[in-house]
């Protein structure tokens, strides 16, 4: 007899591009395979699946958590209950905490947090420069032994060439990637938003597609020289995308990744809700928009993340000028997402490799697939039900969003983590 049984639902491992309605069978915290319908071993605890997708846990490989130092923001609790309210099974947290996480101490000290909290496996992103100053290189080397998965200065664009060239090379020693948040700080130095009508109508100072473009296409030349891992965060822009999917055509070590609000909105957003559309990179032109949709469609973009980036009340409100970057995200990105399969835009295949096996291999993580022997790292999701996003409910504990009273159709129920669940299964347990 195994531990448990997830039945009867569609169930979609991107590493097989495995999409047939069957049972996910765990046993001792790992898969032990997929069966048809009602074919495998008896089960201590059964949970009916029937109308949901079962896929490998998602993972979100961009979000900050604020702990230690920003905790009136969020904490790795709050942050954790926000993932797995969302879908998420695994997330990885910036560097940008305060302390900055360039030392092995900080990075042990989240790893051990995050046990204590026993919810999302959170997995440290450490900095590549100290205090993300963007001059002298983090010790690579300890850092990824203390637990950092990646290394990423995100928020603060590394402009040093000759440093960025040096992270690069440092990270392919390890086999791990260098995270770029790709901006000309020249070009964009009291930047708000993005440079266009939008930013004319309110009178303020804007930035173009130039100073990410410029940036992307320095770093993939550089990671292509060098053999190493480049994966561009957040990428907003039609320049921008062009030059990854150029790199990704003669170099295997480029990724991107975007997110849903780069995806979903477009600059017009910002008239409409102030701060909460203030982020970095800027909402951009509808045609960025549209190429971000292409580029996931047609692969050139493997990864979906949320750039999680929670801020308290008081300081979004104070304006556009003076309130930080960021939106939440943890909680509204697999809505967010299906907006796409539902419009047609991408298939279901596409959507749950983007939220799993692509982050996964970014990371070089074991996890985004339903094979035997893998963590039994799954998520629970029913692709029809509506809900209205409503920040009140957030796990987060911060409600900076743009898509409040957006009504979406798609959302988790559950996860199941280590063979652990974590969800409300009453109606669907059976014991």
């Amino acid at each position: 007899m195994i531990d448990l049984a997830i039945t009867g639902g569609r169930v979609l491992d991107p590493v097989r591009t495995l999409d047939v309605v069957g049972d996910v069978l765990i046993d001792d915290g790992k898969i032990m395979g997929v069966a048809a319908p009602g074919e495998g071993p008896r089960a201590r605890a059964v949970v009916d699946a029937a109308g949901l997708w079962v896929t490998p846990g998602m993972i979100d490989m961009h979000v900050h958590l604020r702990e230690p130092g920003g905790e009136h923001k969020e904490t790795i609790a709050s942050g954790a209950a926000a993932a797995v309210a969302g879908g998420f099974t695994t997330v990885a947290a910036m560097a940008n905490t305060d302390p900055v996480n360039d030392d092995v101490e900080v990075t042990r000290w989240i790893r051990a947090r995050a046990a204590e909290v026993a919810l999302a496996r959170v997995l440290p992103i450490a900095a590549v420069t100290k205090g993300l100053a963007g001059e002298e290189l983090t010790d690579f080397a300890a850092l990824r032994q203390a637990g950092a998965v990646a290394f990423s200065d995100d928020g603060m664009p590394i402009m040093r060439e000759s440093v960025m060239q040096r992270a690069l090379a440092a990270a392919a020693e390890l086999g791990a990637a260098i995270i770029a948040h790709e901006e000309d700080c020249a070009g964009s130095a009291g930047a708000v938003m993005h440079a266009g009508p939008v930013a004319a109508r309110l009178g303020m100072r804007g930035v173009d597609a130039a100073g990410e473009a410029v940036m992307i296409a320095r770093d993939c030349v550089l990671a292509a020289a060098l053999g190493a891992r480049l994966h561009v965060a957040h990428v907003s822009t039609a320049a921008g995308i062009a030059h990854v999917r150029r790199a990704r055509a003669g170099a295997k070590g480029i990724s991107a990744e975007a997110t849903p609000h780069h995806f979903m909105l477009d600059a017009s957003a910002v008239e409409r809700h102030g701060a909460n559309a203030k982020m970095n990179p800027p909402l951009r032109d509808p045609a960025d928009v549209e190429a971000v949709r292409a580029a996931l469609a047609d692969g050139t973009i493997a990864v979906i993340a949320s750039d999680h980036a929670p801020h308290h009340a008081d300081e979004k409100a104070r304006g556009l000028e003076g309130a930080p970057f960021g939106i939440v995200g943890l909680e509204t990105a697999l809505g967010l997402t299906l907006a796409l399969v539902h419009a047609g835009v991408l298939s279901a295949a596409t959507a749950v490799r983007a939220l799993t096996l692509g982050p996964a291999r970014v990371l070089g993580l074991p996890g985004g697939q339903l094979t035997r022997g893998a963590a039994a790292d799954v998520s629970l999701l029913d692709p029809e039900l509506r809900w209205r996003v409503d920040p009140a409910a957030f796990r987060s504990r911060s409600r900076n969003t743009p898509f409040a009273g957006v009504e979406l159709r798609g959302r988790a129920v559950g996860v199941c983590i280590g063979g652990r669940l974590i969800g409300n299964f009453a109606e669907r347990l059976c014991q």
